[in-house]
């Protein structure tokens, strides 16, 4: 089960759940993590009834134990939300909550993280067989460096790519942090952010398919939802705010419900840290729609 529980404390908790309308019939959590939103919906609205989707074996076991009083109102999925087959069901909310969650970064032996030494992972589903070690031991330094720039906007892309392509191979976090670190100018090692921080971001984002996937689901999801139901997504760095962003606003059968996103208060920023960079942003289905699944 490795070294950290999985307990996850749900972001923007209430503002996710008060778009959803208060309805009887079938809601989706396609990233349900530890159970947070799930738990809180189901206690919400009695005449709920859940699927929670999510590609991390541990996840989905903790939302398990998490959401067993409602055993009878809840299926489980393990999977990619992309690849989720609806089978001509229908929901009054669908809910992505995006990146990556605490536990899986305090984890050290997912690798997602680098404040403690851990294998170069970072396979959410660790059932498949890419993983962070494969991508920084074996692409050319090109690719690399694009990479670096594409998915974690790192200015210092070639720079990092250069260094990771002369020091390999890598074998666990803390020593690819290092080199990353070691790879830019001193003054960019001391501000506000980790130098790794970025390029880990690019890593994981590759490994997972994450953007790829998250446009895939945007380009379905509205055939999923009931006449009147409602999409919420929350996402914790641009690249995923710039897609959900441009696909809610660019989906005819969607009225947006969020002219701009809705951000954590200062009160759930000062209780868990990971709100801050929080951004919820949701849309209806007009109740005269419902496109073809």
């Amino acid at each position: 089960m490795g070294d950290t529980p999985f307990v996850h404390t749900p972001v923007l908790l209430t503002e996710t759940l008060d778009l959803w309308p208060l309805q009887a019939g079938w809601y989706l959590d396609c990233t349900v993590g530890g159970g947070g939103h799930a738990a809180n919906w189901l206690t919400r609205c009695p005449q709920a009834r859940l699927l929670a989707v999510d590609r991390d074996a541990d996840a989905l076991a903790a939302a398990q134990r998490r959401l067993a009083p409602f055993a009878d109102r809840v299926a489980f999925w393990h999977g990619n939300f992309a690849d989720l087959r609806a089978e001509g069901r229908r929901f009054w909310g669908i809910l992505a909550d995006l990146g990556v969650s605490s536990p899986q970064l305090d984890r050290s032996e997912r690798g997602f993280g680098f404040q403690r030494s851990g294998p170069l992972d970072m396979r959410m589903d660790r059932t498949q067989s890419l993983t962070a070690a494969d991508v920084v031991n074996t692409w050319g330094e090109t690719d690399l460096a694009n990479l670096i720039y594409r998915y974690g906007e790192e200015r210092y892309s070639r720079a990092i790519a250069r260094r990771l392509v002369a020091q390999r191979p890598f074998a666990n976090t803390q020593t690819l942090a290092q080199a990353i670190a070691a790879a830019v100018p001193p003054a960019y090692r001391h501000g506000r952010i980790h130098p790794a921080t970025r390029t880990f971001q690019a890593l994981r984002l590759a490994v997972n398919q994450e953007l790829e996937s998250l446009a895939r689901w945007l380009g379905n999801v509205a055939t999923w939802l009931e006449p009147g139901g409602v999409v919420a997504v929350i996402s914790f760095h641009s690249l995923e705010d710039r897609l959900v962003k441009h696909a809610l606003r660019e989906n005819p059968a969607l009225t947006v419900l969020t002219k701009k996103p809705l951000t954590a208060s200062t009160a759930e920023q000062q209780t868990n840290p990971r709100a801050r960079s929080a951004k919820l942003r949701g849309a209806r289905l007009a109740c005269s729609e419902q496109p073809e699944g």
